[in-house]
């Protein structure tokens, strides 16, 4: 099942068509097959994986994209860019971009049989980065088809730009009081704070933790970790150029095309 459900995402990803739904025969009836989706659509992409991402990690993103909480995805390294590359576009039907707190992992996680506590997992950070999410989904109609099938679409995960390691002393930081703004060069801007990711970024990197855990899936050293928009999202167009201005932490931008 999970080739046959993986293929279909995947070609629609690669083409930009978009799909209605699986057959019905192919859609996952829990996270455990909706993570295995997701798996063999990685394999299918044949790139490593950078990372993880959360999607709907506030009520505007559940609302959104029609799920009551939320879900994890895979970051590929052939959709990760540098900051200040050009990102094409193309048939991105969300459209829009997402400023997000990203944390390097610096062990290997087997899964537990027991819950990682924020304090465990700030311990088991080795760096901070800065993103932006540009998301999309391969469904026609991401907000109708439940949590499972948008779990085995990558959590809506598309492109994303990742910096370097900061240098401040974020240890310091209380991420969620930390403003955060996103723009473009026609003035259009939101304004957002960690806050609206799950309370705290912190908060949100131990659920992602906790949600690989229980679903059997290792959090591999190295890997990053981004956190979930702390803004509403940020329309975007081609032409465009999108700065994320995270205060004391520095700036990050991509160029649309």
């Amino acid at each position: 099942m999970s080739m046959k459900a993986a293929e279909i995402i995947w070609n629609s990803w690669k083409n930009g068509k978009k799909i209605n739904t699986l057959p019905i025969e192919l859609t996952p009836h829990n996270r455990t097959e909706a993570y295995e989706i997701q798996e063999t659509l990685q394999a299918l992409s044949n790139s490593e994986i950078t990372g993880w991402k959360i999607a709907a990690t506030s009520l505007d993103g559940q609302r959104h994209i029609g799920v009551n909480g939320p879900l994890a995805g895979r970051i590929l390294q052939d959709k990760t860019f540098k900051p200040n590359d050009i990102a094409v576009l193309g048939n991105n039907k969300m459209a829009v971009a997402e400023p997000e707190f990203a944390f390097k992992i610096a062990k290997t996680l087997e899964p537990k049989n027991y819950l990682y506590s924020p304090d465990e997992v700030i311990s088991l950070v080795e760096d901070l980065h800065l993103a932006i999410e540009l998301p999309d989904s391969r469904f026609e109609d991401f907000s109708k088809v439940g949590e499972f099938n948008l779990i085995a679409d990558n959590a809506c995960a598309h492109q994303f730009v990742i910096s370097s390691p900061i240098k401040h002393n974020w240890q310091t930081l209380d991420f969620s009081k930390h403003k955060v703004r996103i723009f473009n060069d026609n003035n259009l801007s939101h304004d957002g704070i960690g806050a609206n990711v799950l309370g705290d970024p912190i908060i949100a990197l131990t659920w992602l933790i906790n949600e690989l855990s229980q679903n059997n899936i290792t959090l591999h050293n190295g890997m990053i970790v981004s956190t979930g928009t702390c803004a509403l999202p940020l329309p975007i167009e081609q032409g465009n150029k999108i700065t994320a201005d995270f205060g004391i932490l520095g700036l990050i931008d991509i160029n649309i095309e």
